[in-house]
């Protein structure tokens, strides 16, 4: 099973510790895409029309510096980096241990600056969004597309696909041919802060049970007990199935 998540927009901050080691990463094929990212966002985290650019407030004049020291930052894993609704919801420092290594081996957090990273990867605090056009890379969906298609599809093994990702991270990667039969994408019906909180319980619901759904209708049944859930068939060869969870 692999669990895709998004990644959030805020993020914990250290003052001291070793740096982003780029080497260190899971997925080491896409470091060369990733390079490329970080160093167009230094550079346009230099600029004066930076805020414009990424598409995010004037007044976060310290996050937008934050891009500036990527490879100087103190690096955290993306488990204590990763903050916010969803990832207080998917609480994994209160999961036991072998919830945790569970999590560890099915969890991938699809990132506009890294393209996709494990729990257990060091990274530093950054301001991206997916749906940024940065300059010298170009629409960031776009510049992941090949990647991600290149090795995601290989940590998927015989299991499922269970994608959490909001539409702006969805579109940097969609399965293809017969592992479409195998995509399940998890809708929330209500505000989106609901929606994010249920996300995060159904992504720990599933990394504590040692469960390995293959189809998508034993994912619905194995997600009844905690969740009301409603599946629904792909509408087309290339959609995902969809299920419908409420908590």
């Amino acid at each position: 099973m692999l669990i895709l998540l998004p990644p959030s927009e805020t993020k914990t901050d250290r003052t001291r510790g070793r740096s982003w080691q780029p080497e260190s990463l899971a997925m080491p094929s896409l470091g060369p895409a990733r390079a490329e990212v970080v160093e167009a966002l230094s550079e346009v985290s230099r600029r004066s029309d930076a805020a414009k650019v990424l598409g995010v407030s004037p007044n976060l004049t310290a996050e937008i510096a934050r891009n500036t020291r990527l490879d100087s930052a103190p690096a955290l894993p993306a488990s204590a980096l990763y903050t916010g609704v969803l990832y207080d919801a998917l609480g994994l420092a209160g999961l036991d241990p072998m919830a945790r290594r569970r999590a560890h081996r099915r969890v991938v957090v699809i990132s506009a600056l890294f393209g996709a990273v494990r729990l257990s990867d060091r990274i530093p605090p950054y301001r991206l969004s997916m749906g940024v056009n940065l300059p010298g890379v170009g629409p960031l969906v776009a510049h992941w597309r090949t990647p991600l298609a290149a090795v995601l599809p290989g940590l998927v093994g015989r299991g499922l696909v269970v994608d959490c990702r909001s539409s702006t991270y969805a579109a940097a990667w969609a399965p293809q041919d017969d592992l479409t039969q195998r995509w399940v994408a998890v809708r929330v019906p209500g505000a989106t802060h609901m929606a994010k909180h249920t996300r995060g319980l159904l992504a720990r619901a599933l990394c504590e049970s040692p469960a390995d759904p293959r189809t998508p209708h034993a994912l619905a049944e194995s997600l009844k007990p905690r969740f009301g859930v409603t599946l629904q068939e792909p509408s087309s060869p290339r959609a995902p199935w969809v299920l419908e969870a409420t908590a």
